[in-house]
């Protein structure tokens, strides 16, 4: 069989398959003795190796168990999970994964239109603006905008999630997109404090210094009643777990939904900015 020599600079995708290929090769394994010991066929692992296949958890997972890496820094399993979330920030992935199964959910979000709320086409504009800037590559502009979907699909189950949502004014001065693009949210932030298990507020300018958030704050209420905290910065994010670091946070959100306008007020200043009536 011709070898296809990759360059593991190339991408994340040919770095795992060259990876794979050198531990196998330090083994003295053929591609078939590999495939048995993972119980899959020798055309996967060389597509795999040769950056032609994406790698997937399971394999990645049997990877590991055949060459002896499970739990360790050098996983592939690890490796799998930066390729598939190399465009997120640090702590995001295990926060979705808490968000979908949240029994109540409240958010603080400013400047931009929360993704839980975003519709697709206000979600591809963000996308394609990062793309433009350099910030993040088109497959994690696609990667952005699906996640986008998958979370609010998450929330459509059998018990119903509690959602609030504080946003702060500019999320609705900002625009985004064209004028049928911001049109199109609008209607959807109308037609989400429509929903009986959604309250939906804007933190008027006016708030000024009573704002206790100056970040975005996502906090979970889990079904065990459990707490749960995510923030970003530009750099990372952080989901916190310990209670008596969440439970403050709760009580400034507690103030927070206070000082805000009441879901009332709040829609109509949505259907001011988008009648384009100061």
């Amino acid at each position: 069989m011709n070898k296809n020599e990759l360059n593991p600079d190339a991408s994340p995708q040919a770095a795992y398959g060259a990876r794979l290929r050198r531990l196998r090769e330090a083994h003295g394994w053929t591609q078939e003795h590999l495939a048995e010991r993972m119980e899959y066929s020798s055309v996967h692992v060389s597509a795999i190796e040769n950056g032609r296949k994406l790698p997937t958890s399971r394999f990645s997972r049997s990877a590991d168990r055949a060459l002896g890496l499970e739990g360790t820094a050098d996983a592939f399993e690890r490796e799998y999970r930066e390729i598939k979330h190399g465009g997120l920030l640090e702590g995001f992935p295990e926060y979705k994964a808490a968000e979908a199964r949240a029994a109540e959910i409240r958010l603080y979000e400013v400047g931009v239109i929360p993704g839980l709320l975003q519709t697709p086409e206000y979600a591809s504009v963000l996308a394609a603006s990062a793309v433009k800037r350099g910030a993040i590559t088109s497959e994690q502009a696609d990667e952005r905008v699906s996640i986008v979907a998958e979370r609010q699909a998450a929330l459509d189950r059998t018990r119903l999630p509690l959602v609030f949502a504080v946003l702060d004014e500019s999320c609705i001065r900002r625009p985004v997109g064209d004028h049928e693009v911001m049109d199109a949210q609008f209607q959807r932030l109308v037609e989400f404090a429509e929903l009986p298990n959604s309250v939906l507020q804007i933190a008027p300018y006016s708030m000024g210094e009573h704002r206790p958030f100056d970040l975005p704050l996502y906090i979970l209420t889990l079904p065990d009643r459990q707490l749960a905290s995510y923030a970003e910065s530009a750099q990372r994010g952080h989901l916190e777990r310990e209670s008596a670091a969440v439970l403050p946070l709760l009580t400034a959100y507690h103030q927070l939904q206070a000082e805000a306008l009441s879901q009332a007020e709040s829609v109509a200043m949505i259907e001011q900015v988008r009648k384009g009536t100061p």
